[in-house]
C-alpha cells in the first residue's frame, strides 16, 4: 500500500525577523520605485552596501592619505555603483540610457549575493525577485531567483509565473531571453542569446532564446543563442534520472 507523502512546513525565519525583512524590501521597493536616476539609484545603492558590509552608515571623509588606508578607502569607494565598471558597459550594442537605469540595481544584486547575508535563502529570494522587477523586462509572481544568478543586460530578459533559476545560472539577455511559466533553469546552466563569428571572435550575433513554459535545462546544460525549447521540454539530465 502506497504511503502518503510527508509534507514538511517550508523553514522560514523567526516572526521578528521576517518583520523586519519584508520591512526592508517594501521599504527598497518603493525607493527604487519612485527614484529612476541612475544618480539617485546609485545614492541608494551605496548606502545599502555600506551597512551591509560595513556595518554603518554612509557619511566621514575616506582618510587616503596613509598607505595603509588605502585597502579600506578602495573598499569605501567601490561601494558606490558610480566608482565600478561592470562587463556589459563594454558590449557595443548596450542601450546606454536603459543599461544606466539598472547598473546600480545590478551591482546591488551582485554585492548583496556576494555580503554575509546573500545566502540567506528565504531573504534572497524575495529579494532578488523585489530587485528584478525593476532590472528585467518582466518578472512575473511566484519566481525564485537562488544565490548566484548573473544577468548582462537585464532589461533584455523576461520570466515567466512560476519559473525557477537555479543557483549560479548565467542569463546573457543580450540578444533577448524569454522563460516561460514554470520554467526551471539548472544549477550552473548557460543560456545565451549572442554568438560570434567562426573567424575571429566576430563581428557578434544577437539572437533571441527562447525557454518554453514548463521546459527543464539541466545543471550545466548550454543553450545557444536562437534556441526555442519547447514547452516541457528537458535539456540535459536531473539527479533523479541518473540512477
Amino acid at each position: 500500500m502506497a504511503t502518503a507523502p510527508v509534507t514538511v512546513p517550508a523553514p522560514r525565519p523567526t516572526p521578528e525577523a521576517e518583520e523586519i525583512f519584508r520591512r526592508w524590501l517594501k521599504f527598497l521597493d518603493d525607493e527604487f520605485i519612485r527614484h529612476c536616476t541612475p544618480e539617485r539609484r546609485a545614492e541608494i545603492v551605496r548606502d545599502q552596501l555600506y551597512q551591509l558590509y560595513l556595518g554603518r552608515p554612509f557619511g566621514g571623509k575616506l582618510n587616503a592619505s596613509l598607505t595603509s588606508e588605502l585597502p579600506g578607502a578602495v573598499m569605501g569607494l567601490s561601494l558606490d555603483p558610480a566608482n565600478v565598471t561592470l562587463e556589459a558597459e563594454h558590449f557595443p550594442e548596450v542601450d546606454a540610457d536603459r543599461y544606466a537605469r539598472r547598473k546600480p540595481l545590478l551591482w546591488f544584486w551582485h554585492m548583496f549575493d556576494r555580503s554575509p547575508i546573500g545566502i540567506n535563502r528565504w531573504l534572497g529570494v524575495r529579494f532578488r525577485c523585489m530587485l528584478g522587477r525593476h532590472i528585467f523586462e518582466h518578472v512575473g509572481t511566484g519566481v525564485s531567483f537562488e544565490h548566484g544568478v548573473d544577468v548582462s543586460f537585464g532589461y533584455n530578459l523576461s520570466v515567466g509565473d512560476g519559473a525557477v533559476i537555479r543557483k549560479g545560472a548565467l542569463l546573457s539577455d543580450r540578444g533577448g531571453i524569454t522563460i516561460g511559466k514554470g520554467a526551471v533553469i539548472g544549477s550552473f546552466a548557460r543560456i545565451f542569446s549572442h554568438s560570434y563569428s567562426a573567424h575571429n571572435g566576430g563581428p557578434v550575433r544577437h539572437t533571441a532564446t527562447r525557454i518554453g513554459d514548463g521546459a527543464r535545462i539541466g545543471s550545466h546544460a548550454i543553450i545557444l543563442a536562437g534556441s526555442d525549447v519547447p514547452a516541457g521540454a528537458t535539456v540535459g539530465s536531473f539527479p533523479a534520472e541518473q540512477r
